[in-house]
């Protein structure tokens, strides 16, 4: 199978190698070259499927070359059969049928891991961190989670029932649901994080995504917020016209927002504002880092571009590429791209160009030299070609191997569920810290606990023993090699000491979570987040943020 496999997906690249090399030819030449390889490739199946010592499975086979015909082109074009329609709706609106619970494998184990406010999970009672082990009468523990989390998915209004393990519960409990429509929140936070200064997180641009920014700025000016700060970092974008909208809150009606420009130039789209705006003055700073992508990079270049606000964090991911959908016969969808974005400035902020690809198939990013410039409103310059570049950059600290090992191994997880029982309250999630005797507690808990890990050192030390051993100077330097594995041995023994402010924020979103859920599990960190603090810092500092966006 794996040849057969290799054979299709040579095919499916073949015929966009074919499509690609006639691009310039006539109209007719071109169709005749398509219909030639559909051809060739609808024969070569039926020969191996006739022929090919093994069973065929032709949903596979043929599956796998459409797959790899299109991941030729770029990784935002797929092909959506029947059986992934409702995934994808949910990307699209941030509505579901189920219970309005989220789950993960941890452990081997499918543990829920966060509860969505006001829907019938949190009404009868699931709790995060139990483990769920039936869902009716279904054992589930050996399904994968997307397995066990459609059989939780279903008709609104329809019943559920899941038996799960429970901390402190010797037997497992049974609890019954009623099936919802579930709407995930794209605002799943706001508040204040000073007295006159709001915070948004804008986690998702799913339908009404533009309507509920539109909401929270106007609460939270009720609320005195005279200054805001609007985080979309880890947001990986959704509808294009909410990234129209939200940006709309902050800029005057009638001002262009993106446009989109493709092969097809009856397709090409310039995106204005369409409604009066909330507040064009409102100091305002944009919060982006490497997860942020398309329709996050068009608010937050859009408003970059207009001077409208401070950028802060890190570099965003580069995705310029706009994407439609198309109906296929069997219900089944193509998601294709069609178009690339730019900015009012006139930038495209696509990182990677995929239309010319290094010998090995693999994409490089787009280089210095081929990035031209391009002026904000206050004449600022603002380049293409590689994601939006934040006005102040804060540099992040890497998670350290030892926090991620123990965020990897459900070690964080665990101890914030025994936490939970074993403490009924905690101070406001803002407010809420680990005590020096708390730590101890985590620290004693995690003995006898496997969390295991090789720092960066330990790897390039260990190609040093093989690179000694290949070239014979391994007997020259021994004695420095193996007192240097004890010096990081020793080293590695105090990880939890070294590590323990990182370690201790991971701990903190973990436990707040259970008591307050997702909303508790972002205001635990706002003390600790440097691009908060910084964030905070351009505000309150009015002649520091008019002369970063050039304001005379």
């Amino acid at each position: 199978m794996n040849k057969l496999s290799t054979k299709i997906k040579v095919t499916g690249a073949g015929i966009i190698l074919l499509i690609t090399a006639f691009a310039f030819t006539s109209p007719g030449e071109r169709y005749f070259e398509i219909a030639k390889n559909l051809d060739i490739f609808a024969t070569l199946f039926k020969e191996v499927n006739a022929l090919y010592v093994d069973e065929v499975n032709p949903n596979k086979v043929i599956r796998k070359g459409i797959d790899a015909m299109l991941s030729s082109l770029d990784p935002y074009t797929n092909y959506i059969p029947e059986d992934d329609i409702e995934d994808f709706r949910t990307q699209s609106t941030g509505q579901y049928g189920g219970i309005g619970a989220l789950t993960s494998k941890i452990d081997g184990k499918i543990k829920v891991t966060m509860i969505v406010e006001g829907y019938s999970a949190q009404k009868n009672g699931l709790k995060i961190g139990d483990e769920v082990i039936k869902i009716d009468d279904i054992d589930i523990t050996q399904l994968e989670r997307e397995e066990a989390a459609d059989l939780m998915k279903g008709q609104a209004n329809t019943p559920v029932s899941l038996t799960v393990k429970r901390y402190g519960n010797p037997e497992p409990i049974t609890l019954n649901f009623t099936r919802e429509k579930v709407k995930i929140n794209n605002v799943p936070f706001m508040g204040m994080v000073s007295n006159d200064i709001g915070y948004i997180k804008l986690a998702e641009f799913t339908l009404d995504a533009g309507k509920e920014v539109k909401e929270a700025v106007v609460k939270l000016k009720s609320q005195g917020a005279k200054k805001f700060i609007l985080d979309v970092r880890g947001n990986p974008g959704g509808l294009l016209m909410e990234a129209v909208n939200i940006t709309n809150v902050f800029i005057p009606k009638g001002k262009e927002v993106v446009s989109t420009k493709g092969k097809i130039e009856d397709h090409n789209q310039d995106y204005k504002t369409l409604n009066q705006p909330i507040d064009t003055e409102i100091p305002l700073v944009v919060l982006i880092n490497s997860g942020s992508a398309s329709a996050s990079e068009i608010v937050a270049g859009t408003l970059q571009d207009y001077d409208r606000a401070v950028i802060i964090g890190q570099k965003s991911f580069g995705k310029g590429l706009v994407q439609i959908t198309r109906p296929l016969t069997y219900n089944a969808q193509l998601k294709v791209t069609t178009a690339k974005y730019y900015t009012p400035s006139g930038r495209c902020i696509q990182s990677l160009d995929y239309s010319h690809r290094n010998e090995d198939g693999s994409v490089g990013k787009v280089p210095d030299s081929l990035k031209s410039e391009f002026k904000t409103v206050n004449n600022r310059s603002v380049y293409d070609g590689g994601g939006i570049d934040p006005d102040i950059e804060v540099e992040k600290s890497p998670m350290s191997p030892v926090a991620y090992a123990l965020y990897a191994k459900g070690h964080i997880f665990d101890y914030a569920t025994e936490f939970y029982y074993t403490n009924p309250k905690i101070t406001p999630a803002k407010e809420f810290a680990l005590t020096d005797t708390q730590y101890e507690g985590f620290k004693t808990w995690l003995n006898g606990k496997d969390y295991s890990y090789t720092t960066q050192v330990e790897k390039n030390l260990k190609k040093l023993k093989e690179y000694a051993l290949e070239e014979k100077y391994y007997e020259d330097i021994e004695h420095t090699i193996e007192n240097l594995e004890k010096t990081l041995e020793a080293s590695k023994a105090n990880d939890l000491n070294d590590f323990e402010s990182q370690i201790k924020t991971l701990l903190e979103e973990e436990i707040t979570s259970r008591y307050y859920l997702e909303r508790g599990s972002i205001e635990s960190s706002f003390d600790k987040d440097q691009d908060i603090s910084t964030a905070i810092g351009v505000l309150n500092e009015p002649t520091k943020y008019d002369s970063i966006l050039a304001k005379k």
